[in-house]
């Protein structure tokens, strides 16, 4: 990868792998077995709105992947539950949200959500997210939330949070220029390494920083999790800058 300042990013170009990038940044796939209606969606339900990759180097045409064709794109990464993304889709019925989530009870929550909403406008991305960041065109992406990702709190796992410099590179890939970047965390580690991990990569400009969350953002079950604990979660807002002139067209 190489490294220009013209815009304050690094260069980021196509990194196209079909085994998941080295290093986990998610934890378990299944916690209480799936019953009832949620098993039954997630039997027969997932796969009409799942997401297939292309052969690289073939790229998504994430529009393409709703009918009708959305103007904007949103993604939603680590979508837990799926209470916000959910929300989104019901408070934005004209966006296709994707969202990439591995944790098989959180996907069969959603669908259960999507259903009792009569939503259509939502994807689904089960496996390890950067594969399908690395499958989305060049600025194809129009609103991206890494809300509570899991903090990965030792030393040793700190490359596997989701706001590292491979995490970021494909963030501002996708990313459209002047996109919003909403992040949310509760941790006390995030708290203090993420932010600065963000700002210092070059391509996103902080706007704000709330210590209560801001309206138009659905709450997610992690939050309130969060808050009955005692704790005080950060939200942040990131503009995607422009890119320079010699990135790569």
């Amino acid at each position: 990868m190489g490294a220009h300042r013209s815009c304050g990013c690094a260069e980021v170009g196509p990194r196209l792998t079909s085994p998941p990038p080295i290093g986990r940044v998610y934890g378990r796939r299944r916690s209480r077995r799936l019953k009832g209606r949620k098993a039954e969606l997630f039997d027969s339900g997932l796969d009409r709105l799942a997401i297939r990759l292309p052969e690289p180097p073939a790229r998504l045409d994430p529009p393409a992947l709703f009918q009708p064709r959305p103007a904007k794109v949103w993604l939603e990464i680590g979508f837990g539950g799926g209470e916000h993304l959910a929300a989104q889709a019901v408070a934005h019925p004209d966006v296709g949200l994707i969202g990439c989530e591995p944790f098989i009870n959180g996907v069969s929550n959603l669908l259960l959500l999507l259903e009792e909403a009569g939503s259509e406008n939502v994807r689904i991305f089960s496996e390890d997210a950067r594969l399908l960041l690395q499958s989305l065109p060049r600025g194809s992406i129009d609103r991206a939330f890494l809300l509570f990702p899991d903090p990965w709190p030792k030393r040793r796992h700190t490359e596997r949070r989701f706001a590292n410099q491979e995490a970021l590179d494909l963030l501002a890939e996708v990313l459209s220029e002047g996109a919003e970047l909403r992040v949310a965390t509760d941790h006390f580690i995030l708290k203090e390494w993420m932010p600065p991990r963000i700002t210092e990569h070059g391509c996103f400009r902080l706007e704000n920083r709330w210590a209560e969350r801001p309206e138009g953002w659905p709450p997610t079950r992690y939050e309130s999790k969060a808050l009955a604990a005692g704790r005080t979660p950060i939200y942040l807002t990131y503009r995607r800058e422009p890119r320079g002139p010699t990135d790569e067209a």
